[in-house]
């Protein structure tokens, strides 16, 4: 095999689960192949790469699961990847109503090879924060950059924060006391790897280093716990810093998204 099948076979193997360490009040539960994630703010369906399923049941288990979460009145993400099997499953996502959000890249990179001294420009610092009120200042920046209200966010890693402080890291990049930037490290025990979240950056921050500087950073803290790989599901502005620190895209990732109607 080469390294990018060797690199595929160890994502399928063992980052295909819903992860541990979820906030208070959120759980999984099984249906056949797949793990559903219920009490957070938008539902996730996953499941390993072949489902063993086609044809009329698995267009069964796609309604229970979109039905499971219509009873709550929430939204739900069936994360697909781009190998996934059988072939057709995104097409009767579509036909059960799920819609498909922006294709990402999956990454694995070794650790090893990134970590490094992060470099953050001029006048920008790099902190770990846990405090409630810093993961709040986070939220309020992904508001800003992505336009929408991110509140939820903030409680969110407050929850995980909360619920395995050793298993999470939350960096922030600051500038004249604001949050320009925020990435965090997510530790999966009983695995090779951990994970790279966030990373968005206020616009006129942008294209100076900060982001190369985050991931720098949390590669640093991996190392130290001596995780092997380092992944990462990149936006296509992300992808291409992400491979030029050494990451190697093994597969695509794309958010299937049923909501319930408007009211």
């Amino acid at each position: 095999m080469t390294d990018t099948d060797v690199l595929l076979a160890a994502y399928d193997e063992q980052m295909r689960g819903a992860g541990p360490n979820l906030p208070a009040g959120v759980h999984t539960e099984s249906d056949g192949p797949l793990t559903r994630v219920v009490g957070q703010y938008r539902g996730l369906v996953t499941g390993p790469a072949d489902l063993g399923v086609e044809g009329v049941d698995l267009d069964r288990l796609i309604a229970r699961q979109r039905d499971r979460f219509a009873a709550r009145g929430e939204a739900v993400e069936w994360k697909t990847r781009g190998h996934d099997r059988p072939a057709d499953l995104t097409d009767r996502l579509r036909a059960a109503g799920f819609a498909p959000e922006d294709r990402e890249t999956v990454l694995v990179g070794s650790t090893e090879e990134m970590a490094a001294e992060p470099v953050p420009p001029d006048g920008v610092t790099l902190r770990e924060v846990a405090s409630d009120a810093d993961l709040r200042r986070i939220a309020a920046m992904e508001s800003a950059v992505w336009d929408q209200d991110m509140a939820w966010l903030g409680e969110d890693l407050i929850g995980r924060v909360a619920a395995a402080p050793d298993g999470i890291a939350v960096l922030v990049a600051e500038a004249g006391g604001e949050v320009v930037s925020a990435a965090w490290l997510v530790f999966r025990p009983g695995t090779e790897f951990a994970c790279l979240w966030g990373g968005s950056t206020l616009a006129e921050w942008r294209g100076r280093g900060i982001y190369r500087a985050l991931v720098a950073a949390r590669a640093r803290l991996a190392a130290e716990r001596g995780v092997r790989y380092l992944q990462v599901d990149a936006s296509d502005d992300s992808a291409p810093i992400l491979r030029r620190l050494g990451f190697h895209a093994v597969t695509t990732t794309t958010p299937w998204v049923w909501s319930p109607p408007a009211t």
